[in-house]
């Protein structure tokens, strides 16, 4: 199946994933004029109300960026919504998504038929996070059009799949847009999940440690710093498995090698789990490819070059 039409549009198969509290118009917008898509969870627009100034500066930046780059336009930009039960906003925030025709909506934490019909409506296309086969079964049924495969290494909310296992299990009898999360910083890395069998890699930690990024410069230098053995794994924090800096946790007083689990019934995603996001720092574990903070563009052209040389190593090989 060929990809839609909106994610043709792109001249690096990579989406940027939305960061919680981290991502902003500002990020946003230069990773579509990179060539990339920029998204950014609906949730970060804090009030609910900011959330329509923000998508009014997105597509008025973008559509000036086009008039005056006809040659090489803007890549398409992607909201996700949060559609558990605890979101209270969801259906104020999908309102101000349909103003705006959004043209890709990633959804996480859920799957509802009503949500997808709804995007259908204004031409959209919803992206689904899935960590299991299961789940991507029930997102398709339920009418995504594409999955987002989260495997281990991930940051943020993760699963525990090795990115083979994961893209394997699906494709034996999915053909639609399948991009795979995890671990991802490269050019090379984003070549090994089309290698695999994705269409797109999703990268996110690295893009904290951007200039435009709205995290803390101590957050920033923190991803600098780290590596993979400063990632871990825990569902303390939200109530769901997710992958955090060994360096936050222990900030925050507590002993990242001995830390309780959590009830999952008690998550909350639409609000009670921003004070963890911003005490507690979430990380993938691709970070070691991350060496300085520098401004987005240059980053997606860092990673244009890695993987211009890593497909022309194949292809001398």
């Amino acid at each position: 199946m060929a990809l839609p039409s909106v994610l043709k549009r792109l001249r690096l198969p990579v989406i940027g994933s939305p960061l919680f509290i981290i991502s902003n118009p500002k990020l946003v917008i230069e990773q579509c004029k990179a060539g990339i898509v920029g998204s950014m969870p609906a949730l970060n627009a804090r009030p609910a109300e900011q959330l329509d100034d923000w998508l009014a500066e997105i597509t008025e930046a973008l559509a000036a960026h086009d008039r005056a780059n006809p040659d090489q336009p803007a890549a398409p930009f992607a909201i996700n919504q949060i559609v558990h039960k605890s979101n209270e906003r969801l259906m104020h925030d999908m309102q101000v998504c349909a103003k705006y025709k959004v043209p890709i909506v990633i959804t996480s934490l859920g799957a509802r038929e009503d949500v997808n019909q709804a995007v259908h409506s204004w031409g959209g296309v919803v992206l689904h996070d899935v960590i299991n086969n299961k789940f991507a079964h029930k997102a398709i049924e339920k009418g995504a059009d594409g999955l987002i495969a989260v495997a281990a290494g991930a940051g943020g909310h993760a699963g525990v799949k090795s990115p083979f296992a994961l893209i394997q299990e699906i494709r034996e009898w999915f053909d639609g847009p399948l991009v795979l999360s995890g671990a991802i910083a490269t050019g090379d890395a984003v070549l090994a999940a089309q290698a695999c069998g994705a269409d797109l890699a999703y990268i996110g930690s690295a893009f904290i440690a951007t200039e435009e990024a709205r995290a803390t410069e101590a957050y920033k230098q923190m991803i600098v710093d780290s590596n993979s053995d400063d990632i871990i794994y825990s569902n303390l924090f939200t109530g769901v498995h997710g992958n955090y800096l060994r360096g936050s946790i222990v900030n925050a007083g507590l002993d990242p090698d001995h830390l309780p689990e959590s009830d999952p019934s008690a998550m909350n995603f639409a609000g009670g789990a921003a004070k963890a996001w911003k005490d507690i720092w979430g990380s993938g574990q691709g970070i070691g490819a991350v060496r300085e903070v520098v401004p987005a563009a240059q980053l997606v052209a860092r990673l244009k070059r890695e993987y211009g040389a890593a497909r022309q190593r194949l292809a001398l090989g």
